[in-house]
């Protein structure tokens, strides 16, 4: 059986406008192999699509690091998908995932339990957003540490040092602030443009203090947070109208994420057969974080966007901002008032099942360094 076509030319005119795609020409070889052609040395992520009308339903299948011009490339459906497409799209490294430009649902459609009952959650509106470069993982405590010795040593302060349970676990105990500059010294650091700074000129990179609201250059390529619908987004995984970042049941597990479980009426969702903290990650002293990529990742290739550590994201945090005619503006900002309450998503290991849903939403002084609260990074292609 063939497993997918080969893209033709008049395709390949129809892409999205992406400066990352790199493929030249995509075939099927027998029945579960993919070969690619390109330029050798390029780092590719090799995606799929069942439905070439949806610009956002492109789904990580592997890395494709090109040698001698060619690589290979399995795809598990095993030869299950009469009719797939392949594209392979250019990444900065295997840490990175290339979330597909287009339009989801944001906010919660799930209405009939009190834990669904969000107000800030709704209205679920249409949103569309660019593509963007998101980390597959959650920073760890070993990358933190690596641009953070780095950012001392050339001109950056923070509030906080940064904490871990071990390297390959993620960071904690970091401010919005914190994370902010330290997303300009990652930039710095690798020879990309810093996205926030200290003045409305933006001519002053931000790596002191603790400016409110520091302007952002959202066309330079350095890495930032990502925006609150970048992270629904990304967290979805092209899937509609699912609790979770999952996209084949609406529960939650042990097995699948690293959160508190608690037997309750008012979670009929949480189904773990083990209850409290996760009992291979309760170990010492909290936080009782898992190392990063411990669960399945969601169909973009993204791990932990349920769980382990919750995630700030850059918008300042209005209970009614999905009411307000800028929630549906193509690639929302956030609220553009008071900054000291910022979003943050995704639930930790600390959390009860209602906090892990893609839609759920919750807001922290951005002052605040708390155990249960990291970040992963964007970058624009």
């Amino acid at each position: 059986m063939v497993l997918g076509w080969i893209l033709l030319a008049a395709f390949l005119s129809h892409l999205p406008s992406v400066a990352a795609q790199i493929q030249l020409n995509i075939r099927i070889a027998g029945t579960s192999v993919i070969t690619v052609n390109g330029t050798e040395g390029t780092l590719g992520q090799a995606q799929w699509s069942d439905d070439l009308a949806d610009p956002g339903g492109w789904f990580h299948l592997d890395y494709c690091a090109l040698s001698n011009e060619t690589c290979e490339l399995s795809d598990p459906s095993g030869g299950q998908v009469p009719r797939r497409y392949y594209r392979v799209v250019q990444v900065p490294d295997t840490n990175t995932v290339l979330i597909p430009a287009g339009t989801f649902l944001m906010g919660n459609t799930f209405s009939n339990l009190p834990t669904e009952q969000e107000l800030d959650e709704t209205p679920v509106h249409r949103l569309h957003v660019s593509a963007f470069y998101m980390d597959r993982y959650e920073v760890t405590k070993a990358l933190w540490d690596d641009v953070y010795v780095w950012a001392t040593n050339h001109g950056y302060r923070f509030d906080h040092p940064g904490d871990g349970k071990a390297a390959a676990h993620p960071v904690h105990s970091v401010s919005w602030h914190d994370a902010v500059k330290w997303c300009n010294a990652r930039s710095e650091k690798a020879g990309l443009s810093p996205c926030y700074y200290a003045d409305t000129n933006v001519t002053v990179v931000y790596r002191t203090g603790n400016t409110s609201t520091p302007p952002v250059i959202w066309s330079a390529n350095g890495y930032r947070l990502p925006t609150e619908a970048e992270w629904e987004k990304a967290a979805r995984g092209g899937a509609v109208g699912q609790r979770f970042p999952w996209n084949d049941t609406n529960v939650i597990s042990h097995s699948r994420a690293n959160y508190y479980s608690l037997f309750s009426p008012a979670y009929p969702y949480d189904v773990s057969p083990t209850r409290s903290y996760h009992p291979l990650y309760k170990t010492g002293n909290p936080p009782y974080t898992a190392p990063v990529g411990s669960f399945a990742a969601n169909a973009y290739g993204l791990h932990d966007m349920a769980g382990n550590v919750a995630e700030w994201c850059w918008d300042p945090y209005e209970p009614d901002w999905y009411s307000q005619p800028g929630a549906t503006k193509p690639d929302a900002k956030g609220p553009a008032t008071s900054p000291v309450i910022r979003v943050v998503r995704g639930g930790s290991w600390n959390d009860r099942a209602n906090y892990p849903r893609c839609a759920d939403r919750f807001s922290e002084n951005q002052s605040n360094a708390g155990t249960p609260i990291g970040f992963r990074c964007v970058r624009r292609p």
